[in-house]
């Protein structure tokens, strides 16, 4: 049948028809707040290019963990800077770590909430950069081992999820191994499994202080070109005992998170970047766009797109946009 007897605007008329036939839920259940913890005590060190995050203490990380939690945000991911950095990236792995101490204390104050852990080296070396480097290169083999050290340590600690980021070959299955090996084979591994070279990362790398200090991270991280590529690693991520994949950034790679979910069928992540908050957040402070609406409307895309779980930092405003 055509027009008039077909009228979509029909089922658009009020808000109570629109939600009756809405195609897509976002709740505050699908939401991950991202949170960048340094040593020291009452620290709240506001992060320039992202207005409204800052580098916390790990007091007042479980003030904000907690302010979220009560919102109904049911996860935090957590970034350390250390208070020393070297070309080992010990403070990783270190027992008593930024990170470890973090989760010690989020996990004693919020022990429902879930405390997922990053885990790569580029807040912990001098140098900036994802692994251990000699001559030059980042080296791949040597740099899996210090990561499964870190996914240890962070499960020690009570780490629920353990996330790495580092995409470098093989780390999967090294860290699965080390985990087992160490007493954690029910930590799950949510694996940054299509993460690639982007130029949305630049105020994370303000927040983690980890810019690198020569060169980029082209050798490890994806060309934002290819898309059979992140297919395939999403299934070697899989392959080697990936519970949950990410596709990293979020605005520029909507069709890839869809490719995922509807090629491999598994719970999907996408990681809506600092660089993707920055923008939004620029132009809303302009006057130029309603924050909360395009906030919304993006976190929407991301589910639509085929997205179970959105790490934001948006996450808390989110949460207190969806309860009113």
């Amino acid at each position: 049948m055509r027009f008039p007897q077909v009228r979509p605007r029909r089922l658009r008329q009020n808000p109570v028809l629109r939600a009756l036939v809405r195609e897509t839920e976002l709740s505050v259940s699908h939401l991950v707040q991202p949170l960048f913890v340094r040593p020291g005590k009452k620290i709240r060190n506001p992060i320039g290019s992202m207005p409204g995050q800052f580098q916390l203490s790990v007091d007042e990380l479980v003030r904000e963990a907690t302010a979220a939690h009560k919102l109904g945000v049911p996860a935090v991911i957590l970034f350390g800077i250390p208070e020393r950095k070297d070309e080992r990236a010990s403070g990783a792995y270190a027992a008593n770590g930024i990170v470890p101490q973090a989760v010690r204390a989020l996990k004693k104050e919020l022990p429902e909430l879930l405390v997922i852990c990053d885990v790569c080296l580029c807040e912990y070396m001098s140098h900036g950069h994802c692994g251990i480097v000699h001559g030059g290169r980042v080296l791949n083999d040597p740099t899996v081992k210090l990561l499964t050290k870190a996914a240890v340590a962070y499960a020690e600690a009570g780490a629920d999820i353990i996330a790495p980021s580092d995409m470098m070959d093989g780390r999967v299955a090294a860290i699965r191994a080390g985990l087992d090996a160490g007493g954690f084979a029910e930590t799950p591994i949510m694996s940054y499994a299509a993460k690639f070279a982007s130029a949305f990362y630049g105020p994370f790398r303000e927040a983690a202080e980890s810019p690198p200090q020569f060169g980029d991270r082209k050798s490890y991280q994806m060309d934002y070109a290819n898309a059979a590529e992140a297919l395939r690693e999403v299934a070697l991520d899989i392959e080697e005992g990936a519970d949950i994949v990410m596709v990293k950034p979020g605005l520029p790679y909507l069709d890839l998170i869809w490719r995922v979910k509807e090629k491999f069928g598994y719970p999907v992540a996408v990681y809506n970047v600092s660089g993707e908050y920055a923008m939004v957040k620029a132009a809303a402070l302009k006057g130029w766009v309603d924050e909360r609406q395009c906030v919304l409307e993006l976190l929407t895309g991301f589910r639509r797109a085929g997205a179970d779980i959105i790490l934001t930092y948006w996450a808390t405003a989110a949460a207190r946009w969806l309860g009113r």
